[in-house]
Parts: structure tokens; C-alpha cells; sequence
């Protein structure tokens, strides 16, 4: 994000902003029927302020959870941590059992504060001295009502809030691991929200529509920190409803919102309608829509789509600017030395394209990008180890692949476990994403890798067709589309296709590449469809190509298969499930035999389902 310079309308805390709204009669927050004034908002943060004091135990960390969706409890509870200089962990309610106490346990919440509708999830959890808060009951508001005098500032923790306050504990969405939660000040927020304000010029008058999941960095750093910097409007959405989108915009008169790519795709596959342009939205600003669904999306709905890079974690920003050509994010917000680097941290070559976009040099140009200069990065809670993954040689490293061109603009490749290598050179997801995009019947898709039986990967498809899977599909009809691609080179075309009748997506509305992955070439619905190996057309994956019996199967021989370590006669289905867990490997590429689950903590490949799979430890500097 850019970074702006303080002046008198620009504050150094959420805390101050907050603050900044008691007396301001406009209209703060809208949730349906209900309307609160800046005023208001500000009067019931300061009462849950007092509240919370009193609740948090003397000695320990002052930390709540907030496991609710898009209510204006959600919102309040934001503003009442401010200013008590307490922290909020956002607490993802897909999360179930034992996860789920994790997250609250890791993070030190003395206070969770959920709804009705959530308190099945809690259930025969194991929660050791957390107060649990329920909304939405007539307890709740007996509980709060003897602080309905209190104002800002009167109750905090510790004193004061400043600038290196802890304020969110929010966990990353990261497909690897347990998840981390990443560390947020009040300062940094404070600043992203005034950078957002600058870039796009929002203010008073906006209407900041909220409809992706505010225990996520999406709807709080990009929405709500910029609504409560620029004293904006926020118009909330408990979850995020397609069919009831443009309504919604409609009547908050909604100008700005954020968004993740599936939500686009969810939003085009809807019916057109008249009035999909008769609205006061003027800008989306997210990531992952990828510049087809973004051109549709400006087509239909008149609604300009900002791409932007960014994390929870802060550490690297990009920032788009005119003239930025299709399909790039941007360049390097001011202060940030960003780098595309390979393993060893060497700075890959530029890219070059063909006339028609095609990358040309994708070995030499896909690395991950760094930041080379001073990184926002606050570290994450407790979790020393995934501090130092991330800051490597004095730099901060993404954990994500990028390239860059000849004038500076950075290119989004893939996230680093989507990483796709075919026949010793480097392909960018992303790249092959936008390309599929374009085909009519398409309203999803995914691209990730699959171990090559040999080396390396081969490219598979996952695709959401109009109309689900009736009328299905086509093989000829796409293999018509592919030949008509002119960036399309001649590695990036799938090798397996998956035809299914909605993508999986996670809590906060990103394709789950990870379930795909793990699901392999036969686990989980849809059909499988392939392109042997010199084959002029697609063909619907049998059982014989899976157990390599096959001539042009992808494991190759019966006896190929074997040596990989086809399943025993009579075993389980191979799934993560029901195998035991290989043991750390090191050195160099190599297959191993049928019986070791997918351990990517380790570095071990998806299965191959012709038998065997992959182990390549991630290669560091």
C-alpha cells in the first residue's frame, strides 16, 4: 500500500479513530433494518470496553476470540478491543473440534465471543478459563447494560493504547499446517487503512459493503480499517450471498466492497439481469480474480476490479498503477525493495513474452518473491518457527512465486505449494487460470500440479461448468478452445481435467487447491478426463490408466507401475486417512513405495495414484 504522509486528519491508532465517532450523528453501520450512527458505535464499543476489562483476569495476555458472522457484533467488539488495547483473534467457524479449541487455546483468549447459531461448535470443547459471551440472549444484554455509560477511553487494560498495541490475531489461510496466527498493531492497521483511503479516494460519503468474512484480514484490513479511517459508512452481510449481492448493493448504496476471486466467479455465474448495473458501486479491490472474470465482471455489473497483493502478515504490498498492462498486479508500493529470487536467492532473469503474452522464460523468470527492505511483518503468535521460514537472510520471503518484466511490473505465478515444474520448466498457475477462464462454458477453475510418474509434475484442471455437469463435458469442443489460445504454450495445456459441479472453496471464499490436491486423479466427485501422453483427444480416466494396466496409461507399464509400488491386491483406498505417516526425508527426488500419506510439513508430493508418489523437500536458500 502506499505509504502517506501524517497530517491533522490521519490518527496513529484504531483506537483514535474510534474515538474520533463519538458525537458524529451520521450513519455508521447498517445491518438490515438497523441502523447505528457513528455515535452509537462508539458508545457500545466503549461499553464492551468496560465490559472486557472487568471480564480479563490481572497477569495475562489481554486477548479475546470472536467467533460470529457479519453481525454488528462483530464490528462493535473491533472498536471495543481498540480501545482497550486488547487483541482479537478471528475465529473461523468451519473450524471443528479439536482445531477449533486449538485456535482459541493457541491464541490465549480469556474471552470468546460467538452467537446462538455457533454455540453447537463448542460443544464438548475443552476451554480451560475462557469466558464465553453469547450474543444474541437476554444474559448478554444484562450483562452489558450496567457499562451503558461509559465512554471511550475510560477503561483499558493497560493504559493508552499506542501505535505497537497488539490488535489482531488473525489466522492466515494458509493449506499447509495448522494454521499461524499473524500479529497486527494498531499502528499498522491504522496506516492500511489511511493508504487504502489515499489510493482510492474514498471518504465520508462511501458505503463500505461487507459481505467477505470479517474474522478474515480481507474484510478488516481492506474494508472495515479504510470505513473506519475515512469515517465511512459500513453496510454488513452476515455471509456472502451471490443471489442477494447487487440487492444488497442497492439498497445500502454500497460504493466500495472487497472481494477473492471465487466470490467474482460466484457473482458472473448468477443470471443476468436489468438491473445488474443500476447501483452506486464503483470499486472491487481483492485478489484472485484474474483479468478475464475482471473484464466480465466490469462488462456486466460497470464496476472497475482492483487486483491487489497482500497478506494478513503485511510484509510485501503491491500497488496498481496506470498503464499497469493486463494481468499484472502492479509494481513495488513505495518502500518496499521487492525481488522475484530463486532457491538460492539470486534475482531471476526478467520475463519475456511473444507477441501474442505468452511467457517465454518461465524457468529462468518464476521465483518467489522478497522483500528485500524494512517489512511491516509484526511475526506471528508463538510460533518462532514459521517467524524465521519467513524471515530468511535478513529479507522477508512471501511464500509465493511471481515474475517480473522488463519495466518493473510484478505478475502474480502461484502460491509456492501450487508450484507447477513440466519437463524442467517452470509454469505459472495463475498464467494457465486466466487462459481457461476464457472458455464460454467454464465458471470456475483451478489449475494445480500432479506428480509425474517419471520427474516433476503434470498440469490438471479442475473446471465448474455452466450447467453443471449436464450437458458435461466436451472434450472435443475444449480442445478446439485450447488450439484457438495463442499465449497457450505447449506445456500448459492439462493433462487431467476434472469436471466438477462446484470447486471447493474455503472459509473465506478462495478455491481449496489443497482439497484438490489431496483428492488426486480418482477421490471426490466429478469426473476425470486425460490426454494421454501423444493422444489426439481427452478420454475419460478408467480404472485400467489408474492401475497402470493401460498401455498409455500415466504410470506407464504394468511393470513401471509396480516399481512405483502399486497398491497390494485387496488394500484400502489410498487417502490421507488411512495411511501411515512417512518419515522425514531429506536429499535428493525419489519415489516412494505405496503406504506413506501426504505429509506436506515434510515435503512429500501429492499421491500418484498409478502408483507411488513424489517426495521434493521444498529447496532454501
Amino acid at each position: 500500500m502506499t505509504a502517506i504522509k501524517k497530517s491533522a486528519s490521519t490518527a496513529s491508532t484504531v483506537s483514535e479513530y474510534v474515538r474520533r465517532q463519538w458525537g458524529d450523528g451520521r450513519t455508521g453501520l447498517r445491518y438490515g433494518d438497523l441502523e447505528l450512527t457513528h455515535h452509537q458505535i462508539a458508545a457500545g464499543a466503549a461499553a464492551r470496553a468496560a465490559l472486557l476489562t472487568e471480564l480479563l483476569p490481572r497477569g495475562v495476555e489481554p486477548h479475546l476470540g470472536v467467533l460470529l458472522d457479519n453481525t454488528p457484533e462483530f464490528p462493535l467488539w473491533l472498536s471495543a478491543a481498540a480501545l482497550a488495547g486488547a487483541a482479537v483473534a478471528g475465529i473461523n467457524p468451519t473450524r471443528r473440534g479439536p482445531e477449533l479449541a486449538r485456535d482459541i487455546l493457541h491464541t490465549e483468549c480469556r474471552v470468546l465471543v460467538t452467537g446462538r447459531v455457533h454455540l453447537p461448535l463448542l460443544d464438548g470443547l475443552e476451554l480451560p478459563g475462557v469466558r464465553v459471551l453469547v450474543t444474541d440472549t437476554e444474559a448478554y444484554e444484562q450483562l452489558l447494560a450496567p457499562y451503558e455509560g461509559a465512554k471511550p477511553g475510560e477503561s483499558t487494560v493497560g493504559g493508552p493504547a499506542g501505535p505497537a498495541t497488539r490488535f489482531l490475531l488473525y489466522f492466515t489461510s494458509g493449506s499447509t499446517g495448522a494454521p499461524k496466527a499473524a500479529i497486527c498493531s494498531q499502528g499498522r492497521l491504522a496506516a492500511a487503512g489511511e493508504s487504502l483511503v489515499s489510493h482510492f479516494g474514498t471518504g465520508r460519503d462511501d458505503v463500505h459493503y461487507i459481505c467477505m468474512p470479517m474474522f478474515h484480514g480481507n474484510a478488516v484490513i481492506a474494508n472495515w480499517a479504510p470505513a473506519l479511517t475515512a469515517g465511512a459508512t459500513v453496510a454488513l452481510r452476515d455471509r456472502f450471498s451471490a443471489s442477494g449481492f447487487v440487492a444488497d448493493v442497492r439498497a445500502y448504496g454500497a460504493t466500495y466492497f472487497t472481494y477473492v476471486g471465487r466470490a467474482i466467479q460466484y457473482l458472473l455465474a448468477t443470471p443476468e439481469r436489468a438491473e445488474d448495473r443500476d447501483h452506486s458501486l464503483r470499486i472491487g479491490f481483492g485478489t484472485e480474480a484474474g483479468a478475464v472474470d475482471a473484464d466480465r465482471f466490469a462488462q456486466r455489473f460497470g464496476v472497475r476490479l482492483v487486483e491487489g497483493y497482500g497478506s494478513s502478515e503485511g510484509g510485501a504490498a503491491i500497488q496498481r498503477t496506470p498503464g499497469t498492462p493486463p494481468g499484472a498486479i502492479g509494481r513495488p508500493a513505495p518502500g518496499g525493495d521487492l525481488a522475484v529470487v530463486d532457491a538460492s536467492g539470486r534475482e531471476c532473469e526478467r520475463a519475456r513474452f511473444d507477441d501474442s503474452g505468452r511467457l517465454l522464460n518461465g524457468a529462468a523468470a518464476i521465483g518467489e518473491l522478497v522483500n528485500r527492505g524494512p517489512s511491516p511483518f509484526e511475526g506471528y503468535w508463538r510460533n518462532a518457527s514459521a517467524d524465521a521460514e519467513r524471515r530468511r537472510g535478513g529479507w522477508y520471503w512471501t511464500g509465493d512465486l511471481f515474475y517480473r518484466d522488463t519495466e518493473g511490473f510484478l505478475y502474480f505465478a502461484a502460491r509456492a505449494d501450487d508450484r507447477l515444474r513440466v519437463d524442467s520448466e517452470n509454469l505459472a498457475a495463475a498464467m494457465i487460470e486466466n487462459i481457461l477462464a476464457r472458455w464460454e462454458r467454464v465458471t470456475g477453475v483451478a489449475v494445480y500440479a500432479v506428480p509425474d510418474p517419471v520427474t516433476g509434475d503434470q498440469v490438471m484442471a479442475a473446471l465448474s461448468l455452466r450447467g453443471g455437469l449436464d450437458p458435461g463435458f466436451d472434450p472435443a469442443a475444449f480442445l478446439e478452445f485450447l488450439s484457438t489460445q495463442p499465449d497457450l504454450g505447449t506445456k500448459m495445456a492439462p493433462r487431467f481435467v476434472r469436471v466438477l459441479p462446484g470447486l471447493p472453496v474455503t472459509a473465506t471464499n478462495k478455491v481449496h487447491r489443497a482439497v484438490l490436491r489431496r483428492e488426486g486423479f480418482w477421490e471426490g466427485a466429478g469426473e476425470v478426463w486425460w490426454r494421454p501422453p501423444g493422444a489426439a483427444s481427452y478420454r475419460r480416466l478408467s480404472k485400467e490408466d489408474a492401475t497402470g494396466q493401460s498401455p498409455r496409461a500415466p504410470g506407464g507399464s504394468p511393470t513401471r507401475a509396480a516399481a512405483l509400488g502399486t497398491p497390494p491386491p485387496g488394500a484400502p483406498p489410498q487417502t490421507p486417512g488411512n495411511l501411515p505417516t512417512c518419515p522425514p526425508v531429506t536429499g535428493v527426488e525419489r519415489a516412494e513405495p505405496w503406504g506413506c500419506a501426504p505429509d506436506p510439513l515434510r515435503g512429500l508430493r501429492p499421491l500418484h495414484p498409478f502408483g507411488g508418489f513424489v517426495l521434493r523437500p521444498p529447496a532454501r536458500p
